[in-house]
């Protein structure tokens, strides 16, 4: 098993690279040179100045100077700063904890995409123990009763789930429960003006993430109920199943000990990429209800072409999802014995 992880991990590492080099590639081929607007500004603002070398000193502030590939592995981390005199200067990049600064309002990107990362955390772990609650008792319930009145019911329902848009599911909650109903508020994270502290904030906050929350839940468990009523069924059928009612097995082990068991493999692969899909698609939600996540910074820094925070969340869906292969990967080993991960 180690020897596979070791391997498993350098393939990532590789594929990282990769996209990582692809990606940095393409952001700088877009014509947004933040040196020569530095520069420019300099210049205007004061005419003694000379273009030439104000332009040279942001290059090298900015790591721009030298070719692509100097200029990645600089971002990187690994190929050093050029100092403001020519000398080599220190090793400053992603490896160091620098992500570069934004474009549009001058933050490190690291600190301007922290609390948002927590948010989309936050939410998301609530969002995927609930569609987990529902979606897998929901799945083996349609899969036992396979045919019935409850099962074409629930089957028509998610087909209805599953067919709608985000974006028109969440602008029908809305109208319901906030606009109609008025149980919940359309947008924004907390009571404006509020002084909250302790237990009192994080109901508060609670209060603000459950529209969002019941759309995320509700646009994810057409798919996920489907998908676990037809692995469940194509369990039930095996051959393992009938033996074990053959010799009167009580029908709860039978569905929930040996069915389940083999049911697993797909659902966790499922699962599993679910959950880090939903880091990319709550960018639709929290622009809807204005809710300060990643999904949003990411959206804004594309509308204003800030470059610098667009690349480094970019980085981190890539590495969620090469995370999550890896993660698959060694669940599979720990559900089904049959599966030798360490050959």
């Amino acid at each position: 098993m180690a020897r596979y992880i070791i391997k498993r991990i350098l393939y990532i590492l590789l594929v990282f690279i990769i996209l990582s080099f692809l990606v940095f590639a393409i952001y700088n081929m877009i014509p947004n040179d933040k040196a020569a607007a530095q520069a420019r500004a300099e210049v205007a603002a004061n005419k003694n100045l000379k273009y030439e070398e104000r332009y040279l000193y942001w290059q090298r502030t900015y790591g721009l100077d030298g070719n692509l590939f100097q200029r990645y592995f600089r971002w990187l981390g690994l190929y050093p700063y050029t100092a403001v005199d020519g000398s080599v200067g220190a090793l400053n990049g992603m490896l160091q904890g620098n992500l570069g600064s934004s474009i549009d309002n001058g933050r490190p990107v690291a600190d301007l995409i922290k609390e948002p990362m927590k948010n989309t955390i936050f939410m998301n772990i609530f969002a995927t123990v609930l569609a987990l609650g529902i979606t897998i008792p929901l799945g083996i319930f349609c899969a036992v009763k396979r045919g019935s009145r409850r099962d074409v019911v629930v089957q028509i329902g998610t087909i209805v789930g599953y067919s709608m848009p985000v974006f028109i599911v969440a602008i029908l909650f809305i109208w319901l429960f906030a606009v109609v109903l008025g149980i919940f508020p359309v947008s924004g994270m907390e009571t404006p003006g509020n002084n909250f502290t302790g237990f009192r904030a994080f109901l508060d906050r609670m209060y603000y993430m459950a529209l969002p929350l019941i759309v995320m839940t509700f646009c994810s468990l057409g798919g996920m109920t489907r998908y676990v009523r037809a692995s469940m069924i194509e369990a039930l059928s095996l051959d393992c199943i009938r033996t074990a009612r053959a010799k009167g097995v009580k029908e709860s082990v039978v569905i929930y000990s040996h069915a389940w068991r083999n049911a697993l493999i797909p659902i966790v692969t499922l699962v599993i990429g679910w959950f880090l899909s939903i880091f990319s698609g709550s960018i639709m939600i929290e622009n809807i209800f204005a809710y300060n996540g990643i999904g949003k910074v990411y959206f804004t820094a594309l509308q204003n072409s800030d470059n610098e925070v667009v690349l480094a969340l970019q980085m981190f869906y890539i590495f969620i999802a090469l995370a999550g292969n890896l993660v698959v990967d060694l669940a599979y080993g720990f559900i089904d014995p049959r599966i030798r991960v360490s050959k």
